[in-house]
């Protein structure tokens, strides 16, 4: 892999690359093919790669916390992180491996499933739901994972993501999907978008990486990676842009 933006020459360290900035930090992870589609056959596993890969984990060691929508836990079939001996010296201080919190205002979910069944004591998985939310899911949720209430009819995200950062959890990792990223960029919560690039045309009706609302976050690119076609970009919020 090398990076090509800035110019620079020897190996790329993905985590100094990719390292958090100080304080609290919202950060979507996502993959997209060329033509901008963000699955392939319902999946985004199909558009990624070995350096994709590479990156995902580094990504997920850098991370206090996963986010991610509960469609996108059902489709993905989520599980929670293991630990990698790669995250020893990324997670100095922190549990071995981030909890995965699953955002959901009806709770449809899985809660025997290796999610919550397979998560360890020190990354438990968490639930941001909302008041909405059937009271006895609610309770049933409470018995397998953390819940956090947050918001009435439905989850509010800035409420959310102020409750991870009183858990110590401020350095947040979005895999979506996209009506998630959608959600957090129209309330002004995205401060970083970690892209990658697949070199494949797809067409079809997969989603973009925002599915949602309009709304308008201006960025700035702070890297691309490059390896075997695949383009890793780090954009970051504009200095100016209101922070919420």
């Amino acid at each position: 892999m090398r990076l090509i933006h800035p110019m620079t020459s020897g190996d790329v360290d993905l985590a100094r690359v990719y390292a958090y900035p100080d304080g609290r930090c919202v950060r979507v992870n996502m993959v997209a093919s060329a033509d901008g589609g963000t699955w392939l056959e319902g999946l985004s596993g199909g558009l990624s790669g070995k350096g994709d890969r590479r990156v995902f984990g580094v990504l997920r060691g850098l991370a206090d916390v996963i986010v991610a929508g509960a469609a996108t836990v059902r489709a993905e079939g989520y599980g929670p992180a293991r630990p990698r001996e790669s995250w020893r010296p990324l997670r100095e201080g922190r549990p071995a491996a981030p909890p995965v919190a699953v955002v959901t205002r009806r709770l449809d979910l899985d809660l025997t499933g290796p999610l919550f069944a397979e998560a360890g004591p020190d990354s438990r998985t968490i639930v941001i739901t909302c008041d909405a939310a059937p009271r006895d899911r609610r309770e049933e949720a409470a018995r397998h994972a953390e819940v956090i209430v947050a918001g009435h009819d439905r989850v509010d995200l800035a409420a959310a993501v102020g409750e991870l950062g009183e858990r110590g959890l401020g350095r947040v990792l979005c895999e979506g999907g996209a009506k998630i990223n959608a959600q957090l960029a129209a309330a002004g919560l995205v401060d970083e978008l970690c892209l990658t690039l697949s070199p494949m045309l797809i067409g079809g009706d997969a989603s973009r990486v925002l599915d949602g609302p309009a709304s308008l976050t201006r960025l700035h690119l702070a890297h691309v990676l490059e390896e075997d076609g695949f383009l890793f970009t780090r954009y970051i919020r504009s200095p100016g842009e209101p922070v919420r």
